[in-house]
């Protein structure tokens, strides 16, 4: 069976370690807050200039000038610290912050990110992700492997605008979990239940798979 976004974000959650320094994308990557472990150090950063973010409020507890980067209302912590969206960037640009997990749209076999735009849409503007592919230590994408077509959304190039070229370095999608290696992409978790025949019929990237997951 396919991870579900709950799932998708548990299994992002086992990406984190003690002491990192994370930035979480808009939509499924926000779930992740919701588990990290309760003994694990994880400091959360949006781009909007807040360094330490707490959980989502109550509804007794929302400050509405209190928001994450998506424009969601937050909590702040003890460690809390606020700052100009100048002073934000320069954390990611300067490669200080450890770990960015993204939704996608499209992701190549080479590691190329498009998470930004569709043509002919409505676009709200970049936002921090082109800096956020360009400047983190890791970069991870969740995403649904297949969009509601049911076409992939791993592909051997993408078609959508790029957000970043070779930048990604693991991709967990509802299916499964892929590494970007030297000559493109390998399977490395299958989602419980899921055959490799169901990741063969809707993936169009060229992938191997690695010998934990052969097995």
């Amino acid at each position: 069976m396919a991870w579900t976004r709950e799932q998708l974000a548990e299994r992002a959650a086992k990406e984190l370690q003690d002491g990192f320094y994370v930035n979480l994308g808009i939509g499924i990557p926000t779930l992740v807050a919701n588990f990290i472990p309760d003994d694990m150090d994880v400091t959360l950063q949006s781009e909007n200039g807040m360094l330490g973010m707490g959980p989502f409020p109550r509804e007794d507890e929302v400050d509405p000038d209190l928001i994450n980067a998506g424009k969601q209302t937050i909590t702040e912590l003890k460690k809390t610290s606020y700052f100009s969206s100048a002073d934000s960037f320069a954390m990611i640009r300067g490669g200080h912050i450890n770990l960015s997990i993204l939704g996608a749209m499209e992701v190549s076999e080479k590691g190329d990110i498009a998470n930004w735009m569709i043509p002919g849409k409505m676009v709200k503007g970049m936002g921090g992700a082109m800096d956020l592919v360009a400047g983190v230590q890791r970069v991870v994408v969740i995403m649904d492997h297949t969009n509601k077509a049911g076409e992939s959304k791993l592909l051997k190039e993408c078609s959508l605008p790029l957000t970043g070229t070779g930048c990604v370095d693991r991709i967990i999608t509802t299916l499964g979990v892929f590494d970007v290696v030297e000559g493109g992409l390998k399977l490395v978790e299958l989602a419980p239940g899921v055959t490799l025949d169901e990741i063969a019929q809707a993936t169009e990237a060229s992938y191997k798979v690695a010998d934990s997951v052969a097995a």
